[in-house]
């Protein structure tokens, strides 16, 4: 008799085991960079292997920074009148 409960007391919790769920741990995602939205997808424009911005679900693209100013203006020649 003392067999039988010993034995019902180790198979039950074995039992209930098979039919629990088990849950996978999950791992968390990071967040996204400054200035970008969850959700949005990097892009990497110049092709250097660093991301320059991202794209919004709508296909608009935003950059991280602004663009680089345009170059200064040309010298004047040194030909022509002289003042």
């Amino acid at each position: 008799m003392t067999f039988r409960s010993i034995a019902l007391l180790g198979l039950v919790p074995l039992a209930l085991a098979a039919c629990s769920k088990t849950e996978e741990d999950v791992a968390a995602v990071p967040p996204p960079p400054p200035g970008s939205v969850a959700g949005s997808t990097a892009a990497d424009r110049d092709g250097d292997g660093i991301v320059d911005g991202y794209y919004t679900s709508d296909g608009i693209y935003h950059p991280y920074r602004p663009p680089a100013p345009p170059p200064p203006p040309p010298a004047p020649s040194p030909r022509g009148e002289r003042g």
